[in-house]
């Protein structure tokens, strides 16, 4: 028997577009993973159209807005195959124009789960898509050779709720709503603690993409405090401006420490008998300190060629370092306190030098 669309979506389709995060979804208790699976698929299509550079920001916006509409409301087939047919083509992954050919089968899985679990993943996607439009607003076009800079830090806290911040408000909507009484902290304790995880995360992918933003146009670090440093948002573009642009970097990778300080204490309100629950959360801490580790050893941090990415086989050296961890309290704290502190050590060095 041929397994149904909906399995083919949430499993291989869904495996061949999410890369570590399918290794992250499967470690979730079963009644997690649909409505999180769903909502990846549908923010990655999002987000898709998003960055289709071959079509012009104006018609991404307008395929963006049009698609955001369709999650919300009725969908309409001849509107997804219109998208389908404008981005899909465009797409040099062929999962990535499955996905999208796949639309229509994708939305039809939002009125299979619980009301509430549908209500949840049409407002995760709607708060995505207005980070995405954001951007799309904000940034000029990728080929222009124009560069737009965020102005204020208030600008960028904002931009990192809207594309991560509210995912893990949503993860912790979705643990409270299939594992009630599981954490060990108040729900509105933890939906904050989670907006901050998810903040940290994206944190630490504006500072690790920066060098490749830039050359599309795009620098997430506000203009205001590049100009305290005496930088203009263009001097980031020259190859040797790492060294002079290191005061900026150091004075930003304070603010993601403070809020993976939070997604620990996340992770440690999750009961230890609940393993793949804080596997969930333990891997991406992981990988994003380890990332943090290399940005602040990275003299070459706005160089594209030198970016500090954590390598695939890395990342399975840390799932494997995570199984001994993650039932204890202490061990997680202390992997933690180590990562930070050879950050903070970093900083204080090259500063004092």
């Amino acid at each position: 028997m041929n397994p149904s669309p909906r399995a083919v979506l949430l499993g291989p389709l869904l495996k061949s577009v999410s890369r570590s995060f399918y290794l992250t979804l499967r470690v979730l208790p079963p009644a997690m993973r649909d409505p999180i699976g769903l909502a990846y698929l549908l923010a990655r299509a999002t987000d898709t159209i998003a960055d289709t550079s071959l079509i012009p920001p104006p018609r991404r916006l307008d395929l963006l807005l049009s698609l955001r509409a369709q999650v919300n409301g009725t969908p309409d087939h001849g509107v997804l195959a219109q998208i389908a047919g404008e981005v899909a083509g465009q797409q040099v992954q062929p999962a990535e124009r499955a996905l999208l050919e796949s639309l229509g089968d994708t939305l039809a899985i939002l009125p299979q789960l619980t009301a509430d679990d549908a209500a949840a993943v049409r407002d995760i996607v709607t708060t995505l898509t207005t980070g995405m439009e954001f951007d799309l607003r904000t940034f000029p076009d990728e080929t222009s050779g124009a560069v737009v800079a965020l102005e204020r830090l208030d600008e960028l806290d904002r931009y990192t709720y809207l594309v991560a911040g509210c995912v893990g408000e949503f993860w912790t909507k979705m643990t409270c709503a299939h594992m009630p009484g599981t954490l060990k902290a108040p729900e509105q304790a933890m939906l904050v603690r989670g907006v901050r995880f998810g903040q940290a995360l994206q944190m630490t992918n504006v500072l690790r993409d920066c060098a490749r933003d830039l050359r599309i146009g795009r620098c997430y670090l506000p203009s205001l405090l590049l100009a305290q440093h005496g930088l203009a948002p263009r001097d980031l573009l020259d190859l040797h401006a790492s060294a002079r642009a290191r005061p900026v970097l150091f004075e930003l990778l304070r603010s993601p420490l403070a809020l993976y300080r939070d997604a620990v204490d996340y992770t440690l309100a999750i009961p230890a008998r609940a393993v793949r629950l804080r596997l969930a959360c333990l891997w991406p801490i992981m990988i994003g300190l380890d990332t943090l580790v290399l940005l602040a050893r990275n003299d070459a941090w706005l160089d594209p060629e030198h970016l500090s990415k954590v390598r695939r086989n890395d990342v399975y050296r840390i799932i494997a370092a995570s199984l001994p961890l993650v039932a204890s309290n202490g061990l997680v704290s202390s992997w933690a306190d180590k990562r930070m502190r050879a950050i903070e050590r970093t900083i204080e060095r090259t500063i004092s030098a």
